[in-house]
């Protein structure tokens, strides 16, 4: 059995990153270990009854769903490798089912006060600068952590940012005005910061792209500075756009399309309309939702 899983993690090795194959001999060793004590020592063995079992084992010693998952999805990678072997037919992690997600979501900053935290001035130095475009831009755009940090020059025009999304998905986003002023002040200090033939629309001290912790750190930093009250990340402005956007425009597709989803019931995941308004988009827009004010006629048919 671990001469099947040395193979696999060698293969694994040759497109994957020392982390990732790390983590599926963690996963897959944590199977072969549990099957040792259920006196199975053949990945022949392995069916879909044993795979329940095992999983449901893990949940009872208290595995997180989202890490249930992930190491489902490890066996499954690994028992189509097993399959290609010929040492099974077919893939049983197929046959089991994937735990249900717990859905955390940031809730969104109030409109108005996050309005106040972006328009309070700062001191002009230029990571200040820098640091009100990447705001700007973050709640403009509605851009993930990666997103924007990927960015480059030749990311902007004067109306839209052109983003890579997740998977390598193109998509253009319209850039807003505030957004679009902030960058260009930013980019009036960027070329004396910026490293030669560097890229990278954010760069750091050093002279280099901007990390994704960095990012975090300083919008932290800024949330601190600035007195907001309340702990602030990429998500949760990007989550705040999608609402904000939602609330005002009642577009589910359009914001779909903003946020770079490829499915609709993500989007309707991240963002949320409150009861009150749904119920008001429903009366106006359903022709059985208005109601007629009952007649002489509907009340004598109602008493006999």
């Amino acid at each position: 059995m671990q001469a099947a899983l040395d193979a696999f993690l060698k293969r694994l090795a040759q497109r994957a990153s020392p982390a990732t194959v790390d983590a599926y001999r963690r996963d897959i060793d944590g199977l072969i270990g549990y099957l040792e004590t259920q006196d199975v020592h053949s990945w022949r063995e392995l069916d879909v009854t044993l795979l329940r079992r095992y999983l449901a084992h893990e949940r009872t010693r208290g595995m997180a769903p989202r890490t249930l998952a992930r190491r489902r999805a490890a066996l499954s990678r690994f028992a189509d490798e097993l399959v290609r072997r010929g040492e099974l037919d077919h893939n049983p992690v197929q046959l089991t089912q994937a735990p249900r997600q717990p859905r955390h979501l940031p809730s969104p900053v109030d409109v108005d006060l996050l309005g106040r935290f972006l328009d309070t001035p700062h001191d002009g130095d230029p990571l200040e600068v820098r640091d009100q475009a990447m705001l700007e831009l973050f709640y403009s755009c509605g851009l993930r952590l990666a997103e924007l940090a990927a960015l480059d020059l030749a990311s902007l025009d004067q109306r839209h940012v052109r983003v890579v999304g997740k998977g390598g998905k193109p998509r253009q986003v319209p850039l807003g005005q505030r957004a679009g002023q902030a960058i260009q002040a930013w980019l009036g200090f960027r070329s004396a910061l910026a490293g030669e033939g560097e890229t990278a629309l954010f760069v750091a001290q050093h002279g280099g792209r901007l990390g994704h912790r960095s990012i975090q750190a300083r919008l932290a930093d800024t949330a601190r500075k600035r007195g907001l009250p309340e702990h602030l990340h990429p998500h949760r402005l990007r989550h705040s756009f999608a609402s904000h956007l939602l609330e005002s425009s009642q577009d589910l597709r359009a914001v779909q399309e903003l946020l770079g989803h490829a499915n609709l019931s993500t989007t309707q995941i991240y963002t949320r309309l409150d009861w009150q308004q749904l119920a008001e988009v429903y009366d106006k827009a359903h022709p059985r939702a208005r109601r007629r004010p009952a007649s002489s006629s509907d009340e004598s048919s109602d008493n006999r």
